[in-house]
């Protein structure tokens, strides 16, 4: 690639997004990417026919996996009914990598090159919900649920996987095919420690997917933000709180200090940034002055140095509390982080090109009525499910006005990256909430997910077929890191916090079971729960 003609794209802009609107830059010409000969048609077609066949193999694991409802950290079931389905069908799987139980890696094939599939596994807290019903319907109260749509892409790499592996085989084609899982991304948990534990040091490409409502596939700089995740802890003394409060320093005092210089802070900060928080601890009882109290901070920005200089800042606000307080600032710890992202451009137009083959799912009048009776009951607008796909990727934007983050974006500036989204949800939704849940263990997410999955193969197809289109990966990487270095945003002291998550799973999880998906009785989940899709107002 001219090295002028790449700079001029990433300098002009810092480019797209997934799941943010935001304003694009004018579109560069469409690279030349290896078209498809004959063989690779024919090869393509036997991939998509097998992924079709396998439809209900997959509906099955949508459903299971959307069942067990998981927690970043603790998705123990989800982890051993994938494990088991991957090991059936050859694949060699470490598990515990990374020190993270419920990650692992699976490993079929050997050879150049290596492409990794992934996609997140984990739920998201108060979304339990009852699929097919277009309002709010918890299977349990108060538990999680898929109110994100992270039950759907391992389904997908599996499908996509098994079609391909049986081709490999019989074409005997050299190639390695790698699954993993993003575990705990809801807390931006692990993808950092992946890389740090050297487990893509090998890999030539990652295909990742994510849960979306339309197709989508981009490069160069997405907008969103990174991110770094941090716990400020204050230790102060107990006393009384009505007999002898002067005796006691409160911890409570810190946090609430802390929060309220920031939020005073956050008026004078870039408007792309976003911060938010939760008080962690907030003290034992009333009657007693707090000793310890903790609050949780994201800091996003949409660069690398501004992550850092956010909390820096932050650092800096909760020593004055501290000191406000009379209390001690404990030395803070790292949750989770995520580096913004920064997506390759051959791999993600070889992957347009494939769901422009592909299309949209062929939504019928059930699934539109569920998607219209959702939006009304949320106020939005009643335009059903989307019925459009991009001719190409999505290029660079002109404003990075911040939003989400991935740490996807980690591995995004380790190796050649794309994600892809398909469209297996319902458009307008808010996100991380229970209404997220509604359409994902029903025929919209079975057939997006059956969509995602051929567009998928196919592009292991070109990658494993054409060696150029490797070639082309790489050096766009090359450039891509030309300047920009990856620095892990967490720190040598920084370990899994691998406890998050473990109270919510052990309130819930023995009720949460009793709903648990029963495929050698049922053939849908809908069908176990006996609901009528769909069950709208």
């Amino acid at each position: 690639m001219n090295r002028r003609v790449f700079a001029a794209i990433v300098l002009a802009a810092t480019a797209v997004s997934l799941p943010f609107a935001q304003e694009s830059a004018p579109q560069p010409a469409p690279m030349t990417i290896p078209p498809d000969d004959p063989r690779m048609t024919r090869l393509k077609d036997e991939a998509v026919a097998d992924v079709e066949k396998m439809k209900d193999h997959t509906q099955q694991m949508v459903d299971s996996i959307f069942s067990f409802a998981e927690l970043g950290f603790h998705e123990t079931e989800t982890h051993r009914y994938v494990v088991d389905i991957l090991r059936k069908n050859g694949f060699t799987v470490e598990e515990g990598v990374a020190g993270i139980p419920t990650a692992f890696m699976a490993t079929w094939g050997s050879g150049k090159p290596v492409i990794a599939l992934g996609s997140d596994i984990d739920g998201i807290p108060q979304s339990s919900q009852k699929p097919g019903v277009a309002y709010y319907a918890p299977l349990v109260e108060g538990a999680p649920g898929h109110g994100e749509g992270h039950n759907s892409g391992v389904p997908l790499n599996i499908t996509a996987a098994i079609a391909v592996k049986k081709i490999m085989e019989r074409e005997k084609l050299p190639g390695t095919l790698r699954i993993w899982p993003g575990t705990a991304e809801e807390l931006v948990g692990t993808k950092a420690y992946f890389i740090r534990a050297g487990l893509f040091k090998d890999v030539d490409v990652v295909l990742f997917s994510h849960v979306g409502s339309d197709w989508d596939v981009s490069w160069g700089d997405a907008s969103g933000t990174g991110l770094v995740s941090v716990e400020y802890s204050f230790v102060g003394e107990t006393a009384h709180a009505a007999g002898a409060p002067w005796r006691g320093r409160s911890a409570l005092d810190a946090v609430e200090l802390m929060n309220i210089g920031w939020n005073y802070r956050r008026e004078h900060l870039p408007l792309e940034h976003r911060s938010h928080y939760v008080v962690s601890n907030g003290g034992d009882q009333p009657n007693v002055v707090p000793r310890t109290a903790s609050v949780w901070y994201y800091f996003r920005q949409t660069t690398y140095p501004k992550i850092k200089e956010l909390w820096e800042t932050a650092d800096q606000i909760a020593q004055g509390a501290a000191q406000m307080a009379g209390v001690k600032l404990q030395p803070t710890r790292v949750l989770g982080a995520a580096w913004p992202r920064h997506f390759n451009r051959p791999i993600a137009e070889a992957a347009s090109v494939n769901i422009a083959k592909v299309g949209v799912p062929k939504w019928d009048e059930a699934d539109q009525a569920l998607a219209r009776g959702l939006q009304k009951e949320l106020g939005g607008q009643t335009t059903g499910l989307s019925t459009r796909f991009p001719q190409r990727p999505t290029g660079p934007v002109r404003d990075n006005r911040g939003g989400g983050s991935d740490d996807i974006g980690d591995i995004s500036w380790n190796v050649p990256t794309i994600t892809l989204r398909y469209p297996a949800n319902i458009p307008g939704l808010p996100g991380h909430n229970w209404s997220s849940a509604i359409a994902m263990a029903t025929p919209i997410a079975h057939k997006g997910t059956t969509a995602g999955a051929k567009v998928q193969a196919m592009t292991v197809l070109d990658i494993l077929l054409k060696p150029e289109l490797v070639r082309m990966a790489g050096e766009y990487f090359k450039e891509q890191t030309k300047n920009q270095k990856y620095e892990p945003l967490i720190r040598p002291q920084d370990t899994p916090a691998l406890e998050l998550n473990k109270p919510i799973m052990e309130r819930y999880r023995p009720e949460m079971r009793k709903y648990y998906y029963d495929p050698t009785r049922y053939k849908t989940y809908l069908e176990q729960l006996g609901i009528k899709y769909p069950t709208v107002r």
